[in-house]
């Protein structure tokens, strides 16, 4: 129940994808107030109250001054969210939070992943190579992204040593998947149980790192079967707002490799490429409104990682999108983003190279 006709929405967290909530928020007429630190970047357009995110009773004081609550990172501790009016809940949440939980749960809902096994000691990653193979992929079963919290394993000779550079905490190791391509699907589902698709995106990772999203992957078949699985995910889980899961295209088919119950970083070219992006479509699933439409148009993205191009230099391409984030520069951090569409081609070149986006 609203406490009034205006929404007020509470997200925790207030970094680059509160801000872009935030922005698509002023059209909805939805008031936005995020939970984070002074300084954050969404303070830019939206009020950031202090919060710690790990202090359960700070954390519902906050819930307590808005209708409802949404997250921009799924690495807040589920015990934290219990109680909450909560979008996407806290199992979905969760789930996608524990790299085990997250496997267990896709091979359930009849999803193929690579092969998998739990990990809790350097005597577990011996016996988990026996089910995985080599290469294989040790994780860190929480607070793992932009390639944190991995370590590759090419020998058997590796496993000490990656098990010490983890620190020992619970793991899962994951066997390597020799893919055909890497793809994201992105989709909202709305209070009633609608639920909209947007087109499959093929991403390039460097280090770990998201560096190129281009949309449309053309493939029906594929983009068939990857609705297919997110229709069973959403349901499952009873889900409300954007959901993104990241597949390996193998000979024709799909292992899913993660979800995120948020909004995505592949999905960051819909703001220009998309009649309604996935930030706005968030918005209205979660405050109940009707969905806006997902048609698309080819669209690239490039991710602007540790430093940001001037405007000056970007200001030379009037077909280029620009998205500064506000964040200091710091090696490996997303800075930013540019957008472009998909016929800028030898503009979209020029700044693959610009930012080593191709590397």
């Amino acid at each position: 129940m609203m406490t009034g006709s205006r929404p007020r929405i509470g997200i925790l967290g207030a970094g680059q994808l509160a801000l872009m909530l935030a922005q698509a928020s002023k059209p909805l007429d939805v008031e936005v107030v995020c939970a984070g630190q002074p300084g954050d970047c969404a303070e830019q357009v939206a009020e950031v109250m202090p919060v710690d995110l790990d202090d359960a009773t700070a954390v519902a004081a906050f819930a307590a001054q808005v209708d409802l609550v949404t997250i921009e990172s799924e690495n807040i501790h589920v015990d934290v969210l219990q109680g909450l009016n909560l979008y996407p809940n806290a199992r979905a949440i969760g789930i996608a939070q524990d790299r085990l939980l997250e496997k267990r749960f896709f091979q359930e809902c009849g999803i193929g992943t690579a092969p998998f096994a739990p990990v809790d000691s350097l005597e577990d990653l011996k016996k988990a190579i026996a089910v995985t193979g080599l290469p294989a992929i040790l994780k860190t079963r929480r607070m793992g992204y932009d390639g944190k919290g991995q370590v590759r394993l090419r020998d058997l000779e590796d496993a000490a040593a990656a098990w010490e550079e983890v620190g020992g905490v619970p793991c899962i190791l994951e066997g390597m998947v020799s893919f055909d391509a890497e793809v994201s699907l992105i989709a909202a589902r709305g209070r009633t149980g609608k639920i909209v698709f947007y087109p499959l995106i093929e991403n390039h990772h460097c280090e770990g790192i998201l560096r190129t999203s281009i949309a449309p992957f053309v493939d029906e078949n594929l983009q068939r079967q990857a609705e297919r699985y997110l229709v069973v995910l959403l349901e499952k889980l009873e889900y409300v707002g954007v959901l993104a899961v990241e597949f390996f295209a193998v000979n024709g088919t799909l292992l899913a490799n993660e979800m995120a119950p948020r909004v995505h970083n592949s999905g960051h070219w819909t703001i220009e490429g998309s009649e309604t992006s996935q930030f706005e479509n968030h918005l209205r699933a979660i405050a109940g409104m009707e969905l806006g439409s997902t048609e698309s148009r080819p669209t690239v993205m490039l991710n602007c990682i540790g430093t940001m191009p001037t405007e000056k230099e970007t200001a030379a391409f009037p077909r280029l999108f620009r998205h500064d984030y506000g964040k200091e520069a710091r090696p490996g951090r997303k800075v930013g983003h540019l957008t472009f569409p998909a016929t800028e081609r030898a503009a979209i070149e020029e700044w693959q190279r610009r930012l080593q986006a191709d590397c």
